[in-house]
């Protein structure tokens, strides 16, 4: 019998497995669990680590997916950043006023940031607590673009991309890439087997895919070129349905795709089956959080069955899960990963 560490890294590679691998993106659901509000896991990385180890523990997963928030990285080039105490952090505002600003921007170091700090601790002490045991996951949200669209603000960055010069809208996502990279290899330090980011600003409910192509394309193959070069595994994510871009994202190099439920299956299927591993994609809030313990398993075992001809496959859900979350849900869930016949 494969471990969980074993059970994912078979998956990522296109090897079988005994059973479904499982990566949960259930950091707000293992704090509340814990009865750990978000203003203190966000604070402790022992915290947050113990979090995690109890979720395994409880739940039997193959593998943590350390989240914190979307608002890391931005916040720690001076992006304004609200930090409630039951949510995860959010950005407020930007930091540039006009694009121009780009060209007074300073190089940042991140690790002088304290919650880059807080999340790198964490990693480490869960690969120190699970060694090869369970697959350790590093998220190191967000990606270029969407980091970028933090520091200009959504609204502002995506007028610039239709009438600010193209050279000013690149100097941002190259600042923002060096950023980003700052961050996967400070990952890589602290033993994470993963590493991840989401890039949701640049899926096809905010820009065409030709402006996909051109402005987020180039610089998450960048992010996952970094990562490799760190010997490390690397998973995309992007929030939203992504069937006009499924055929794009393929061409980062990716290890993974972390794919929104709204994204169609079949889809999916057909085009990562054989380049990429598939991670996801129950819906989080409508079926999980507020589903029923039959809808769960049900919506489970018909995910399942699409995936069922291919190794490269993890079941997650389609993207953070609530912290609302019934613990019967979650189960169902496991429970149907576990009853496939595979």
């Amino acid at each position: 019998m494969l471990n969980g560490f074993e059970r994912v890294n078979a998956a990522l590679n296109g090897e079988p497995v005994d059973k479904i691998p499982i990566m949960l993106h259930n950091f707000m659901l293992a704090a509340a669990e814990m009865n750990v509000s978000m203003g203190q896991y966000r604070e402790n990385p022992r915290l947050i680590a113990d979090c995690f180890i109890h979720s395994v523990e409880k739940y039997g997963l193959d593998s943590v997916f350390v989240d914190i928030d979307t608002a890391t990285l931005a916040g720690s080039v001076g992006v304004p950043v609200q930090f409630p105490e039951n949510e995860p952090a959010r950005y407020h505002g930007a930091c540039l006023n006009s694009l121009s600003e780009v060209k007074n921007l300073k190089r940042v170091n991140i690790e002088n940031y304290k919650y880059v700090q807080n999340w790198l601790e964490a990693v480490r002490l869960l690969k120190e607590h699970f060694g090869n045991e369970v697959y350790v996951r590093g998220n190191c949200d967000p990606a270029p673009f969407s980091l970028a669209c933090s520091m200009r603000g959504i609204n502002d960055f995506m007028l610039d991309l239709l009438m600010e010069e193209e050279s000013l809208v690149k100097e941002l996502l190259e600042y923002a890439t060096d950023i980003t990279s700052q961050f996967i290899r400070l990952m890589a330090q602290t033993g994470a087997d993963m590493v991840s980011n989401g890039d949701s600003n640049a899926g096809p409910e905010l820009v065409s895919a030709e402006m996909y192509e051109k402005f987020a394309l180039p610089y998450e193959t960048r992010i996952v070129e970094e990562a490799h070069k760190e010997g490390l595994a690397y998973t995309l994510h992007i929030c939203g349905n992504v069937d006009d871009i499924l055929d794009k994202m393929v061409l980062t190099g990716a290890d993974a795709f972390e794919i929104d439920y709204k994204t169609n299956m079949h889809k999916a299927y057909n085009i990562f089956h054989d380049k990429a591993t598939f991670i996801g994609n129950i819906d989080p809030s409508g079926v999980l959080a507020m589903g029923t313990p039959e809808m769960v398993y049900q919506k489970t075992i018909e995910l399942l069955d699409v995936f069922r001809n291919t190794n490269r496959f993890i079941l997650n859900a389609g993207c953070a899960i609530p912290s609302s979350t019934p613990e019967i849900n979650i189960r169902n869930l496991l429970n149907a990963a576990r009853d496939y016949k595979i």
